[in-house]
Formats: structure tokens, C-alpha cells, sequence
């Protein structure tokens, strides 16, 4: 009777602390977008109750914003409504724009120990350029990515190719798809060379050809564009001469979010898109497929993208600290690992391919390092100040310079001009 009695009350005690426990959590709302197919949004949800499960003190409200483009303007119009989320994936590119428009805090003031300093310089490097500046981290890597060229091998073998060598160079890509380009008897085109889309934004995937042609499209401080460089001009044409010069790829506007369907319906022998789409390409490609860094012109080059976790203001200290040892669990090898076997996105700290489930991931799937390897000759994505006006004017200018209502030159160099005018106040 006297241990019944005693076991009632440690279990009342129990339930008043768990009750206390719950009623004092720290609550945290995180707004997350999903940008490509695949698990992506399940897994979030699973990586954020597992947490939650493991830190009963914590509450996280994690909340699917849309796309990229949904996101940054819900956590914007939140955050000037006065009732921010604590935290947001958003574009890597987005940056500049939420420092100007003073949204976010730095993550230097909630990582001061020497441990965090070392867990801080623990991320690849290519993708820290969009994630610091000024001697401050504002964004923390996590669903990122680089484009990779994805190819077919059975219409690489019909078409007499060998089914285990891509396109490595500018060249051959043009070589290649001559002949993988097939037409029917009334010379309709059943199946293009190539595919890299120029919709959505186009700047991405462009931005490889420039930084392959040896030019960057922008500086690290955000204030200054690089769009009439002979060598950007030189890419824009090379773009456009795939379908008017070399027949070898669909004319006009070519849609980013249609390419993986055309790719698996054979349309397309190649295409251009995330590493990010991986895992979706593994599901459903009905044939094998190989995967290969984007191909040179005078280097190897690609775009970094995807999105970083932002520490936004109006939270408390507590809030923003539990957010931040979120980050660093979330970030941590065992759940990087988890994330980038449902998406693809590469793992963005070396230390998350040291582990026995990222190494037996790779045995049985070896392509998923060709993003990770091609990390080595990566630069920036695209990033300025006022970024969605600046991005928009160049996006305009592919736009017109692929649909032929303006010469390369000519659409880059206005570009150029109205890229300054906004930017002039930067420098």
C-alpha cells in the first residue's frame, strides 16, 4: 500500500513537471520552402519532431512557406506585421536583401565559444561566400546545392556514344548533341541534345556558363554587377547558338520546373538542373542515368545555390539560442546525412560524408559526390543588394537575348546600365 501510494506520487510529480515543462517551453516558428520533388517536406517534418521529441523544452512550429520566392516574402510580410518566425530557410541569395531591409541578426552573436567557432568553419567554403559578409555569418548552410548535368545512358548507347562519358567541355556538348538530337520523318524533333532551362531563374544555370567562360557575375559585397563582360556575353551567345546554330536544343523559353519531366520521357538526352533533383531523378528516371559536373570552357565552374537557415529579429534571447542549437543539430552529421539521402542537396560539412551511413549511401550511389566534388571549382551564386530587382533585370536580358529580341550584347549591356543605377547607392 505505502510503495502503491508512493509510485501515485512520483507519477503526480512527474506529470506536474512534464505539465510545467510544457507550459514553459521555448516556442520557436520556423518557415521552410520546398524547391524541387522528392520527400524534401516530410523529412523536414520528421528531422523537427525528432528534435522536438529529444528537447521537450522546445516547441517548433515548422511551417511549409511555398517555394523560395512564397517564403522570403511571407517571413518579410511577417516580420514588418510585427510577429517574425525565428528562424527561415531561405535562398542563399537572399542575403544582401534581408540585411538592407535589417530582418535578420548574425549568428556570430549567438556562437562565441571556440567550439562554435570551429563548428562555424567547419562548412565548405563555397558555400559560406553566400552566407557571410562584412566579418559576419548571417546564413547558415543547409538545403544547398550546384547544377549538374544529368545524361541518359541508353540514348547516349543508341545514339553510338559511350553510355559512361559525358560532355566535358563546351565542345563536345554541341558534338554530343548533334547526335543525340533525333527527328521523326516529317523532321520534327522527337528528342533534343540538351536541356537548361531559362525560366523560374535563368540566372542560375547561366551563371555556370559565365564562370566556366572565366567570368564572375557579381563582387562578394553585393554592389557591383559584371553582366557586359565580353566573357558573359560571349556565354549568352554560346546559349543562344545551341538552338538557332547548333540545333541542339529546344528554341525559345525552356521551363525549369517541366525538365525533369521531359528528361524521363525521353525528350531531352541531357539536361541541366539541381543536384537537388537528384534523389527525384533516382526515383523516377525509367533508365540508367549518369551524373557529371557541369562541362569547361577555359576552367570547370559552377553556380552554388539553395537555401541557409536566417536567424530573423524580434525574438528573445532564448528563442534565438534555441534556434540556433536547432541549426547546429539539424546541421549535424547523422541528420545532414538523413537530409541529403531524401533530396540530394549536398551535405554542407565535410564531416557528414565521414559517416558509415553517408559512405554505404555512396557505395550503392555513387553519384551524389559529383555535386559534393564539383563544391572545388564553385563560386558564389548571383548575389547583390536589392537582389530580386537586380535579378529580375538580368533575367529579363537572357530572356530576350534567348527568344531573339535583343543581340546578347545588346541585352546585357542595358542590363549592365540598369543594374548600376540601383546599385550605385551600395558602393
Amino acid at each position: 500500500m505505502l510503495k502503491s501510494s508512493f509510485l501515485k506520487a512520483v507519477a503526480a510529480t512527474a506529470l506536474t513537471v512534464s505539465t510545467w515543462a510544457s507550459a514553459h517551453a521555448v516556442d520557436l516558428q520556423f518557415y521552410f520552402p520546398v524547391a524541387v520533388g522528392g520527400s524534401a517536406a516530410e523529412t523536414i517534418q520528421e528531422l523537427t519532431a525528432e528534435y522536438v521529441a529529444q528537447n521537450p523544452d522546445v516547441n517548433i512550429d515548422a511551417v511549409y512557406a511555398g517555394s523560395y520566392q512564397d517564403t522570403v516574402a511571407k517571413a518579410i510580410t511577417a516580420s514588418r506585421g510585427g510577429n517574425p518566425p525565428q528562424l527561415s530557410v531561405i535562398l542563399s541569395v537572399d542575403m544582401f536583401t534581408l540585411i538592407d531591409e535589417d530582418l535578420i541578426v548574425s549568428f556570430d552573436d549567438y556562437l562565441t565559444s571556440e567550439e562554435d567557432k570551429e563548428w562555424l568553419n567547419g562548412f565548405y567554403q563555397a558555400f559560406m561566400e553566400n552566407s557571410q559578409t562584412d566579418g559576419k555569418t548571417y546564413g547558415i548552410p543547409f538545403q544547398r546545392s550546384t547544377p549538374v548535368l544529368y545524361w541518359n545512358k541508353e540514348a547516349f548507347k543508341e545514339a553510338g556514344l559511350d553510355p559512361d562519358v559525358a560532355p566535358a567541355t563546351w565542345d563536345e556538348m554541341v558534338e554530343f548533341g548533334k547526335k543525340l538530337t533525333k527527328k521523326d520523318d516529317s523532321g520534327n524533333v522527337t528528342q533534343w541534345g540538351v536541356r537548361i532551362p531559362s525560366s523560374g531563374f535563368p540566372y542560375w544555370l547561366f551563371q555556370g556558363l559565365a564562370i566556366e567562360n572565366g567570368v564572375i557575375l557579381a563582387n562578394s559585397e553585393g554592389n557591383q554587377t559584371n553582366f557586359d563582360d565580353p566573357k558573359a556575353v560571349e556565354a549568352l551567345q554560346y546559349l543562344v547558338d545551341l538552338s538557332t546554330k547548333y540545333e541542339v536544343m529546344a528554341p525559345g523559353i525552356i521551363e525549369w520546373g517541366a525538365t525533369p519531366k521531359a528528361f524521363f520521357e525521353g525528350q531531352t538526352a541531357m539536361m541541366w538542373t539541381s543536384t537537388g533533383n537528384l534523389t527525384n531523378v533516382r526515383d523516377n528516371a525509367p533508365f540508367e542515368f549518369g551524373v557529371a559536373m557541369l562541362p569547361e570552357k577555359v576552367q570547370r565552374g559552377a553556380p552554388t545555390g539553395g537555401g541557409n537557415f536566417y536567424l530573423f529579429k524580434g525574438g528573445s534571447d532564448e528563442q534565438n539560442q534555441a534556434a540556433v542549437d536547432f541549426v547546429k543539430w539539424i546541421t549535424a552529421p547523422e541528420q545532414s546525412a538523413k537530409w541529403t539521402m531524401a533530396t540530394g542537396y549536398v551535405a554542407p560539412r565535410p564531416e557528414t560524408w565521414e559517416t558509415e551511413t553517408m559512405k554505404q549511401y555512396v557505395e550503392g550511389f555513387p553519384a551524389v559526390l559529383v555535386a559534393r566534388d564539383q563544391l572545388q571549382y564553385a563560386k558564389a551564386e548571383l548575389s547583390t543588394y536589392q537582389n530580386q530587382r537586380v535579378t529580375g533585370i538580368f533575367n529579363d536580358a537572357l530572356a530576350a537575348a534567348i527568344t531573339g529580341t535583343k543581340t546578347p550584347e545588346e541585352a546585357l549591356k542595358e542590363a549592365q546600365q540598369q543594374a548600376d543605377a540601383i546599385l550605385t547607392e551600395y558602393r
